[in-house]
Parts: C-alpha cells; sequence; structure tokens
C-alpha cells in the first residue's frame, strides 16, 4: 500500500480524499493556487505545495506544474478527484512516465470512455442502445446548425470533453444551435483545454439516472446500484439519490450488467460511472462513462456501506477487488442536495465572498455496515443519518475561479420519506450567510409534490420554476405553527430588554401577554400564558399551539417543538420582529402590541427603485462581450452581452423592445452585483 498520495484537487473532494487516506493510514499532500493558500484542503493536508495563479489554467490543469508537486513531495500515487486532470489521459500518462501510479483507470480507458464521442462509438459497436446524433467533429457553428437540422431539435450542444454542466446547450431552433455552438466551443476550451463540440437529439421528458461500477486489474467488476440525478439547472445536478424511485429490480440488473459489459470492454479499472438516460416505459440509452469519482457517489456510500475512495486506492495498488456482486446489498435510502454559491433569486447566478457565518448541521454516522468490505447488515432501526462533505469554513472566501458548489448535504434513513423528513430538518439546520446560495430552493424542492412522488424528469427545474425561483408561500399551518413559535420568542426577548434596562422587579408582568403576529401578508392577533417549561399560544379564533425551546436572543439557530412537532428555524432580528427562514421561506415576521400593529397597518408601502430601463449586472463576473452599441435597437430576447463567472458563459438578454443609451462596461471589465452595464432611452 501507499504511504503518501497527492490529490490533484481542491475543495471539498480533496477534502473528501484526505478523510479516507488518513482513515487508511496514508500521508496526504494538497495542491494549491494563490487563491487557495488558506483553503480546507490545504489545513487537513499533512503537506501542502504551491503551484500557480488562481485561474485553473495556470494552476490546477498545468501538468507540468502538478508533475513538479508530486516530485517535491515524493508522492507514490494521485488522486484526481473530479474535475481538472481527472480524466486527461496525458496526466495519466505523465505519471506513468514517473512511476507513480494513478488512482483511476488506465490510460486506454480514459481515452476510450472519457471522450464522449469516442465512447459513443464503442458503445454503439458494443450492441449497447445510444441515443441518435452527430459524433463527427465540427468546424463551425453553420455545421452545426447543419447538423441540428438533420438529427431534428432539439439538440443537445456537448462539448467532447466535457462534465459538470460545463460546455453543453440545448438548442430548440436555428439561432439557439448557432450561439449554443459558439458559447459551448468557449466553455470547453476555457475550462478543459479541449474545444471538440458534438451534437445528438435531446430526448424530452429523461430522467437521468446513472450506475456506480467498481472494476479492478485482475478481471473483476461489479456495479453499486444507481443513482437518480433528473433534478438539474444548466444541466447540472443538484439534488442526487440512491436508489432511483422509477427503477424495478429487473431494469436496475439489466443496466448493471450493461454498465459493467462496458466497463470491462476496455479493461476498466478503478470506480466509474455509466449514465443512461432513461424514458417513461423504462427504456434506458448510454449517454457517457464518467472515468472518475461522481460528485454524487456519497449516496452509494449511504446506501452500500462501500467506501468508493478507499476502493480507488486499493485498485490502484494492485488489489482484487474484496467485495463480489452477491455482497452488494442496497438499504435504505440516500439523498445529495448540493449547496451552491449562487443565488436561486437571480437565476442561479454565482455569488462569490466571505462567508460570515458557515455552520453545517451536525453530522451523524449511522446506516449500512460493512465490516472488512464485507456486509454487516444496517444501523439501528429508525435512525437516520447526516453526513456533509465540504471545502469551505467560516470566513473563509467563495472564489470567483472556482465552481461554485461548496458543500454535498446528504441523509440516510431505512426509507425515502423517512431520507427526505431528514433532509428538510437539516436544511433548515444549516446556516450560511455573506453570500447568495441555494439552500431555500433546495429545501423548496424537498417539499415539492412531484420530488416527495419519485415523479420527475430533468426538465423538473424548468417546468416547475419556469420564471425562476421567487422563494416559498407558506401553507396556512407552517405560518401558524411559526407565528406561535415567533410570539413564544418575542416574549422572551422583551423580557430580556426589561432586565437589561434594569427594571428587574415582576419583570414578567412587564411584558404583556397580547400580540399581533404579521408574516407573509397574513395577520394573527395571539395571547400567550407562558409557564417555567414553555408557552401556550392562544389564537382569536381559540386554537392552541403549545410551544417548548431553550432558544434564548442573539441565537441564530431556534429548534422548537410545537405540539410535540419539531420546528427549526433560521432567526435573524430586525426592527420589531424576527427574519425567519424555514422550507425555502424568507420571512418578515412583526411582533406588534394592538396598538402598534393598529398604527403599522396605517404606514405607506417603501416601493424598490425603477431600474427597469438599466441592464444590471447580475453576480460579480468578467465581461467577456458587448453585443450592442449607443443608439441601436433592441428587440425582446436579443443578446446584450456576456459574463463569465465561475467558468460559466451568461448571456443577458434584453427583456423587451428599447433604444440603448448608455454603455458603461467592456470586455475584460470586472463587475459586482447590481453595477449598471447597459442603460435604455
Amino acid at each position: 500500500m501507499f504511504n503518501k498520495i497527492l490529490i490533484a484537487n481542491r475543495g471539498e473532494i480533496a477534502c473528501r480524499v484526505i478523510k479516507t487516506a488518513r482513515k487508511m493510514g496514508i500521508g496526504t499532500v494538497a495542491i494549491y493556487s494563490d487563491a487557495d493558500k488558506n483553503a480546507l484542503h490545504v489545513s487537513m493536508a499533512d503537506e501542502s505545495v504551491h503551484i500557480g495563479p488562481p485561474p485553473a489554467n495556470q494552476s490546477y490543469i498545468v501538468i507540468d506544474k502538478v508533475m513538479d508537486a508530486i516530485r517535491q513531495s515524493g508522492a507514490q500515487a494521485v488522486h484526481p478527484g473530479y474535475g481538472f486532470l481527472s480524466e486527461n489521459s496525458k496526466f495519466a500518462e505523465a505519471l506513468e512516465a514517473e512511476g507513480v501510479a494513478f488512482v483511476g483507470p488506465p490510460v486506454r480507458a480514459i481515452e476510450s470512455m472519457g471522450d464522449k464521442i469516442t465512447s459513443k462509438k464503442i458503445a454503439q459497436e458494443a450492441g449497447v442502445s445510444t441515443v441518435p446524433g452527430y459524433m463527427g467533429l465540427i468546424e463551425d457553428a453553420e455545421e452545426a446548425v447543419r447538423i441540428s437540422n438533420e438529427v431534428g431539435y432539439p439538440v443537445m450542444i456537448k462539448a467532447s470533453a466535457g462534465g459538470g454542466g460545463k460546455g453543453m446547450r440545448i438548442a430548440w431552433n436555428d439561432e439557439e444551435a448557432r450561439e449554443g455552438f459558439q458559447s459551448s466551443k468557449n466553455e470547453a476550451a476555457n475550462s478543459f483545454g479541449d474545444d471538440r463540440i458534438f451534437i445528438e437529439k435531446f430526448v424530452t421528458q429523461p430522467r437521468h439516472i446513472e450506475i456506480q461500477v467498481l472494476c479492478d486489474s485482475h478481471g473483476n467488476g461489479i456495479y453499486l446500484g444507481e443513482r437518480e440525478c433528473s433534478i438539474q439547472r444548466r444541466n447540472q445536478k443538484v439534488v442526487e439519490e440512491a436508489p432511483s424511485p422509477f427503477l424495478d429490480e429487473a431494469t436496475r440488473k439489466a443496466m448493471g450488467e450493461q454498465a459493467v459489459a462496458l466497463a470491462k470492454a476496455v479493461d476498466y479499472a478503478s470506480a466509474g460511472t455509466v449514465e443512461f438516460i432513461v424514458d417513461g416505459e423504462k427504456n434506458f440509452y448510454f449517454l457517457e462513462m464518467n472515468t472518475r469519482l461522481q460528485v454524487e457517489h456519497p449516496v452509494t456510500e449511504l446506501i452500500t456501506g462501500v467506501d468508493l475512495v478507499e476502493q480507488m486506492i486499493r485498485v490502484a495498488a494492485g488489489e482484487k477487488l474484496s467485495i463480489t456482486q452477491d455482497d452488494v446489498t442496497l438499504t435504505g435510502w440516500a439523498i445529495e442536495n448540493r449547496l451552491y454559491a449562487e443565488d436561486p433569486y437571480r437565476g442561479f447566478l454565482p455569488s462569490i465572498g466571505r462567508l460570515t457565518r458557515y455552520r453545517p448541521p451536525q453530522e451523524i454516522a449511522s446506516g449500512p455496515l460493512l465490516v472488512n468490505d464485507k456486509w454487516q447488515g444496517e444501523a439501528p432501526e429508525g435512525e437516520a443519518a447526516v453526513r456533509n462533505d465540504t471545502g469551505v469554513y467560516e470566513g473563509g472566501e467563495i472564489s470567483m475561479y472556482y465552481d461554485p458548489m461548496i458543500a454535498k448535504l446528504c441523509t440516510w434513513a431505512p426509507t425515502r420519506e423517512a431520507a427526505i423528513e431528514a433532509m428538510r430538518v437539516a436544511l433548515d439546520s444549516f446556516e450560511v450567510e455573506g453570500i447568495g446560495h441555494n439552500l431555500p430552493f433546495l429545501s423548496a424542492v424537498m417539499d415539492h409534490p412531484k420530488f416527495v412522488s419519485g415523479d420527475m424528469t430533468t426538465a423538473f427545474i424548468a417546468e416547475e420554476y419556469p420564471d425562476g425561483f421567487e422563494g416559498v408561500e407558506l401553507p396556512e399551518a407552517d405560518l401558524r405553527r411559526i407565528a406561535a413559535s415567533c410570539a413564544a420568542m418575542h416574549r422572551v426577548a422583551e423580557i430580556r430588554r426589561t432586565r437589561v434596562s434594569g427594571r428587574m422587579d415582576n419583570h414578567e408582568r412587564k411584558v404583556g401577554s397580547d400580540w399581533v403576529v404579521t408574516l407573509q401578508g397574513q395577520e394573527y392577533a395571539v395571547e400567550i400564558d407562558a409557564d417555567r417549561d414553555g408557552s401556550t399560544v392562544t389564537f382569536s379564533d381559540g386554537t392552541t399551539m403549545r410551544v417548548t425551546s431553550d432558544w434564548t436572543p442573539g441565537d441564530h439557530l431556534a429548534v422548537l417543538d410545537v405540539d410535540g412537532s419539531p420546528l427549526v428555524l433560521k432567526v435573524g432580528k430586525i426592527s420589531g420582529g424576527f427574519r425567519i427562514r424555514n422550507r425555502g421561506a424568507d420571512l418578515k415576521v412583526h411582533v406588534r402590541t394592538t396598538r402598534q400593529a393598529e398604527l403599522a397597518r396605517m404606514m405607506p408601502e417603501k416601493l424598490p427603485p425603477d431600474t427597469s430601463k438599466m441592464l444590471l449586472c447580475p453576480m460579480p463576473g468578467l465581461i467577456v462581450k458587448i453585443d450592442v452599441e449607443v443608439g441601436q435597437e433592441v428587440q425582446e430576447g436579443q443578446a446584450l452581452c456576456t459574463v463569465e463567472a465561475m467558468k460559466m458563459e451568461n448571456i443577458l438578454r434584453a427583456e423587451k423592445k428599447g433604444v440603448v443609451s448608455k454603455v458603461n462596461a467592456g470586455p475584460g471589465d470586472n463587475l459586482a452585483v447590481d453595477d449598471v452595464i447597459i442603460e435604455f432611452e
């Protein structure tokens, strides 16, 4: 076994590999750019080596610099994580020439299956059902339009070396094919150093289901069930679960056996993933093979008890798999939510800045158990697991140079319903401040009827949130629970205030019992009867709720019990009440006396400033291109400019017809959120 492994990556996946290496007694080496000098993976590793400036194409994906770091550290093996150099055959060749083990598949497997064009050809030759498309190289946008018409719209334009949603566009007409080709080509060149593009038919109403395979260099191969990855935005996965609520055992077995056969056809050795598109009739079509560890691998680990990183290291060291297909049992249910540094209220655009508060929920170990790689049953009945794979910390910076994912929150439970409920509570308990983030959206998904029923496709977000995410309107029952809780919390805060003011005698009698709680446009008159154990809150219609909690003023998280059911609230202080976040809703909750409530009803509503004649920068980013000039008339939907952030190009379009009166930025300019790019007459 190796004594020292270098992790050729950053962020949460580097931290994830370090944890397993430490468990195995293997020393670790981190690499870092200028932007990552104080990163979590650097502090976790036993050693670290600086490799260059922040941009990945000047540091993390420069093979020579990584090889220099390997030589400096004396590492015997390299784990590439995912992204960056993980599917780069030249990197694997360089390691082989240096006598350093690659914790991944052989070069031939990377070349044949890592390249999407080649892998599709091999799959077709092997008799695997594939999606119709054009596998040849495409020279320019006009050829892309011609091919798209031959295949038939809609089409998927994809980077051959792509992954993680980079270099991928859906086109429904010639104009979108032309624009999508160029954007995909640019993103592919910037992210992977390979701008080859191919086109395939976009299957409508598909489910994205993938099979985890594990093979060694001795001819053994197994599959570890499937992962449902249908909830995506911009072709990037957001929520994953294992197993899929859609598959039956026969389909699972057929997909698994086909995936293993495909892996063996290229002498695959390591962990890998075969992705399929599955239609409503459970017909499945080979999509691609990822010759690396997947972002969503934790859900497979949680239902099988297999540490995939450990297995990858053991295979790279020449060991045989100690697990057979008969040893693989899928137990319980696991769900993963990806926490992204992006603002769901601004179309999920990237957000950067300092994490002024970062408090994940407490991790709880549970789930399937393996001892010496052999199945030993499951955790105690009724227990749930919480796992958070992360690469950041409170006070750290979210950089514009890298992928916006900052954590993967996972839950496991004996049933899907219990795993979803555990995830709801975990999301409500996750505190993130200082940047835009998608926690509210993830909470909304966990409560969405289509997700709860398992009836979703890759079009879920586009269909259910066609106008973007605008927050959640909580139902009446939830509003009442929050209103009762906030009334009880306000009473505690008022008692604290009277104590601080020095009025100590009979301070509780100085705090009234009648209050009016306003939230989400609703108003509730309540009366509080408090005792040492909690508060009984009575509404004007006579209904009561019993609220107990150990919350104290200033706590950012309130864990309450309302009529015997748990309620977790993120709490912020505002004038006359609280900012409350729960289940995807962001609420201003005012708790007033009866007289204060009467006066508040007379106050005029403050209107936001008029920005209808301005194009504002929706995220911190770099202006790549300005498509219009002063005096030009633009039409609704017309491209105005392109902004690049976190390796993604974003085309900003006109919301209505107008004439450009002023252009305030040009290519190369770095802009902040809400900077004015273009003004209109």
